[in-house]
């Protein structure tokens, strides 16, 4: 008997990515599309141009299933995971009234302001596609975080009239909403022929797009804790309470119905810095390198990797996007004294990274009252041995990445595969589908080190916010004159 497939959808910050995985969790065809740059041009907006996450899903698909070698009836169901905090404005008939928001732009963090009178229904990306892939207008409950009326302890929409008020959006305006692994719908003959999704295929709700990549990454209510690292970086463990006991961390849902996601303060343009450093390298062009010939990447992680740590003094704030909180801060680098060359800084990029998320994750066990250990790394740059040494010697704890790299489209394959009846529970699912990959053990020399960098690293941003605020207060009064 042929094993069923399930087809996931991971829609990122910067790419799509859909992968056929088998029921074992193994990939066996896979196609990205990279997402075109957000429009920036106005101060705090960042908007998603033209209709560009249904066009990199519909490509990222047909790729996928160009690239399928079995039959296309053995794919029994698709997990649709996508980018979480975005905002999509869509008219009565579903389509989009204006271009979807990304998590970027600020008014997403603010109540919903009517202007445009073609919008009747407010929604998530996930809301979106939904409606693109299967006619439904409904919606994953649990990708709904930020500015919703939403209760955190039902994953259902408010029945308080003041959380409506709230937020500026009425009831009438939002979708209907499903559990992970609810059926959001059937992908549409449109819908097929756009996707090479088989047409009837049934479609399930996942989370957001962290929840559902710890699902993938096999991280469990068990004192682990999952540094993620994309676009967004965030240190993440699972609870069961919908409320924060401090400061150190937030609660949103997790991918499995009545589970919460702890998440630590996060870097907003985390391995963003990294494909920004190698870029700047490689020129505006960013050519791939003949066949045959090393990737520039490779290049550095070998070169940086015989440096010790500390990079000659060099140190990195990861600052580049500036959190919500401290809008004037900017991203530095430290220490220049013409002896580091760019192995030195693209090693103090990554170890910023991790000095950074190490402490955000100290302030999340403060708050926790417990240490979380061992430390499961997924997202692109897990597959660097560098960084993953750098991250066990920064944590001193062991650091395990993902066996496949594209944690969400693994958690949002459980999703389905749940929702589908191919395991009949969340715990059967995840054994059979998640693998563990390599484990990196802490360097007793490199852990020592890193602690007394840490010290002066910790400090840092009590002697640069004071700078930064100057500056931007400064060069506020410039443009008014």
């Amino acid at each position: 008997m042929t094993p069923p497939y399930l087809l996931a959808i991971d829609n990122g910050s910067q790419s799509t990515k859909v992968t056929i995985f088998d029921a074992r969790g193994r990939p066996v065809a896979s196609a990205r599309r990279r997402l075109k740059p957000y429009d920036t041009s106005v101060p705090g907006h960042a908007i998603h141009p033209g209709d560009d996450i249904w066009d990199s899903i519909r490509d990222a698909c047909r790729a996928a299933m160009a690239g399928f070698a079995g039959d296309p009836a053995d794919i029994v169901a698709v997990g649709l995971c996508t980018i979480r905090f975005c905002r999509a404005l869509l008219t009565a008939d579903g389509s989009l009234a204006e271009p979807v928001l990304s998590w970027m732009d600020e008014r997403v963090s603010r109540p919903y302001q009517p202007g445009n009178p073609r919008v009747r229904y407010v929604t998530t990306s996930s809301g979106y596609i939904t409606h693109r892939l299967t006619g439904q207008f409904v919606d994953a409950a649990a990708n709904y975080q930020g500015v919703w009326p939403i209760d955190q302890d039902t994953a259902a929409w408010s029945g308080d009239p003041a959380a409506y008020a709230a937020t500026g959006m009425a009831r009438d305006m939002l979708f209907d909403l499903v559990p992970p692994g609810g059926r959001l719908g059937a992908v549409t003959p449109a819908a097929a022929g756009a996707t090479g999704i088989p047409a009837g295929l049934p479609v399930y709700a996942t989370a957001n797009d962290k929840a559902v990549e710890a699902l993938g990454s096999g991280l469990q209510e068990d004192g682990g804790v999952l540094l993620s690292l994309g676009t967004y970086i965030a240190a993440m463990t699972i609870g069961s309470s919908s409320r924060s006991t401090g400061d150190g961390y937030w609660v949103n849902f997790a991918a499995r119905p009545g589970k919460y996601l702890y998440e630590s303060t996060g870097i907003r343009r985390g391995m963003w810095t990294v494909s920004w450093y190698r870029t700047m390298l490689e020129g505006s062009h960013g050519q791939e390198p003949p066949a045959g010939a090393a990737r520039l990447e490779d290049i550095l992680n070998a070169e940086a990797s015989e440096l010790t740590p500390g990079s000659n003094g060099l140190l990195t704030l990861p600052d580049w996007l500036a959190p919500g909180h401290a809008a004037w801060r900017r991203g530095a680098l430290l220490g220049f004294d013409g002896s580091q060359g760019r192995a030195h800084i693209y090693r103090s990029i990554l170890e910023g990274i991790a000095l950074t998320m190490a402490n955000h994750t100290a302030a999340m066990e403060q708050a926790l009252g417990r240490r979380l250990s061992p430390v499961l790394v997924s997202g692109g740059g897990s597959s660097s041995d560098l960084m993953m040494q750098i991250v066990a010697g920064v944590f001193d704890r062991p650091a395990r990445r993902t066996a496949v790299n594209d944690a969400a489209g693994l958690g949002a394959a459980i999703c389905a595969a749940v929702g589908h009846g191919v395991y009949p529970d969340w715990d059967q699912a995840t054994a059979a589908m998640v693998a563990v990959g390599d484990e990196f053990t802490p360097d007793t020399k490199a852990a020592r080190a890193y602690q007394k960098i840490n010290t002066v690293y910790a400090a840092l941003t009590s002697f640069t916010d004071p700078l930064f605020r100057s500056m931007a207060e400064r060069l506020e009064g410039l443009e008014r004159a």
